[in-house]
């Protein structure tokens, strides 16, 4: 618990700096004000309660399940560079977001903005993550190193974007627009009418990777010796990976592609605790990753006039790091 507490107290400070950050300036007293007052039709209050705060339960909801989905594909495939974007799960999930957005032309229409196109985008991207999942576990059988199986992830997100180039060129130019703002990422796609269907989506899943924890340790001494212990490794990996793509289904939905979360922060959480239990190492892992979203949200946000930065340009920045620190510590 001691090591956990420096990252508590970082999501402690982050979480007021996020409402206070953004285009507008506002001091401590207005966002204060604006969280407390009834007059709903204030500005302070719009602003921090219509804008900012779902932004930050959402960077919260999504940083935690990117981190967690991360885990435990590192776990599954035994490979500290396995997270859902190497693998292409990300780009199914974005793929199958691609089909929703430019098949209703890519406008923001009264369905595709309204419950039933969040539910059908939602609905799209977990197909397609789930797709790509299961390409993964059927090349998982007739390829026996786990370099050669990323290798294989990594040449089906090449695919897979191809198919979305291809896609959008035949789409509309308002459609091809939406699709890649959707595309640079951004915590703002979720306003508070629809955080009760994102938690409805992560919360669960989250909650369902703690009962999983000891089959995810068992797992790490190898499959031969999980099946000794009387775990159902097919039946175990199956609900880790349907549990890893809803996450990053919904993410990817609801917030665009976010990539290198899922890779780097597991590690973080891993030189931080220095274990690789997964009953403590899970609940650092959420920690760190609702951490890094958060600083990512902040970041995003410039003062002034020039608006936000893509959310896409900055995660990078945190992950590309991180892959080269574990290529040279590896050799």
């Amino acid at each position: 618990m001691n090591r956990l507490l420096p990252a508590l107290l970082l999501l402690l400070l982050l979480c007021p700096l996020a409402l206070l950050t953004g285009t507008v300036a506002l001091s401590p007293a207005e966002v204060w004000q604006g969280l407390t007052d009834g007059a709903a039709h204030s500005t302070a209050h719009f602003i921090v309660v219509e804008v900012r705060l779902p932004q930050v339960l959402t960077a919260l909801l999504a940083g935690a399940a990117l981190a967690g989905s991360g885990l435990v594909m590192q776990t599954l495939f035994a490979n500290p560079l396995a997270d859902p974007s190497l693998l292409g799960v990300n780009s199914g999930a974005s793929l199958g977001a691609a089909l929703v957005l430019l098949a209703f032309g890519g406008s923001l229409g009264s369905f595709v903005a309204g419950w039933g196109g969040v539910v059908l985008t939602v609905a799209a991207a977990f197909a397609g993550a789930c797709g790509v999942i299961a390409l993964l576990l059927l090349c998982s059988h007739f390829l026996r190193g786990n370099l050669a199986l990323l290798v294989c992830g990594v040449m089906l997100s090449f695919l897979l974007s191809a198919v979305i180039s291809l896609l959008s060129f035949y789409a509309t130019a308002e459609g091809v627009r939406s699709f890649l703002l959707w595309g640079m990422g951004d915590f703002s796609g979720v306003p508070l009418e629809r955080l009760p269907l994102f938690a409805l989506l992560t919360l669960p899943a989250l909650a369902a990777l703690f009962l999983l924890a000891r089959p995810l340790n068992a797992l790490l001494l190898g499959t031969d010796y999980a099946a000794n212990l009387g775990i159902g490794v097919k039946r175990v990996r199956t609900w880790l990976l349907l549990l890893a793509g809803l996450l990053t289904a919904a993410v990817t939905a609801l917030c665009g592609p976010i990539a290198f979360i899922g890779l780097a922060v597991p590690h973080a959480a891993r030189l931080l605790l220095r274990t690789a239990d997964h009953r403590r190492l899970l609940p650092a892992t959420l920690l760190l990753g609702a951490d890094v979203a958060l600083l990512a949200l902040i970041l995003t946000h410039l003062p002034g006039e020039r608006g936000v930065l893509p959310l896409a340009a900055l995660t990078p920045l945190i992950g590309v790091p991180v892959v080269l620190y574990i290529l040279l510590r590896r050799g």
